[in-house]
């Protein structure tokens, strides 16, 4: 997830349609599609309506028409979410998910993958280094350094775990990534 893996050359909503093809269970016959059959345009009417509510979820359902890498940054990463989330997983592994992304975009991500649970009942595994975004966003965290857990537990615990403000931060610096000081 690191770096954004689209059909550029294809529509938004192209893209989730192809990743809906790839969802386990998903059989739809070449011979069917190719003489219109009823029960293959019900299906791909299906997936379309499916494939529409993902990116108006994922905030980007008025740019279902426009080639994929004409999307801004932020919305090509929402764009990889929603083709991901069309495989309809259990477990969603965002592999940091912020990278490259301006504050702003950062802030509307985080808003973002914090409701992913509620909306489609999904867990998320989050790998990331903007330890305010993990902090804010996460019900459960665990830290390693150089492949060694450090702490797991709350971000409220792990947030004062001196080892953990030793290995990445350090200091003010820490106090600050993690809004734990009295600075702002």
């Amino acid at each position: 997830f690191q770096n954004v893996r689209l059909f550029g050359s294809v529509s938004v909503l192209d893209n989730v349609l192809i990743a809906e093809e790839a969802r386990p269970g998903v059989v739809r016959g070449l011979l069917p599609t190719l003489l219109c059959l009823p029960s293959a345009l019900g299906a791909e009417r299906t997936a379309r309506e499916e494939a529409l509510r993902l990116l108006d979820a994922v905030g980007i359902a008025p740019h279902a028409q426009r080639l994929a890498r004409t999307l801004s940054y932020g919305d090509q990463r929402r764009l990889e979410i929603a083709r991901a989330l069309a495989t309809r997983p259990k477990l969603l592994l965002l592999d940091e998910p912020a990278a490259g992304m301006n504050p702003q975009e950062t802030s509307r991500l985080s808003d973002f993958i914090a409701e992913l649970p509620s909306k489609f009942g999904v867990g998320i595994l989050l790998i990331e280094h903007q330890m305010r975004l993990v902090m804010d966003i996460s019900n459960y965290v665990t830290v390693l350094e150089y492949g060694r857990k450090i702490v797991s537990g709350e971000p409220s615990e792990v947030r004062q775990n001196p080892e953990v403000l030793r290995a990445y931060l350090g200091g003010r610096t820490a106090e600050r990534a993690l809004g734990t000081g009295t600075h702002a």
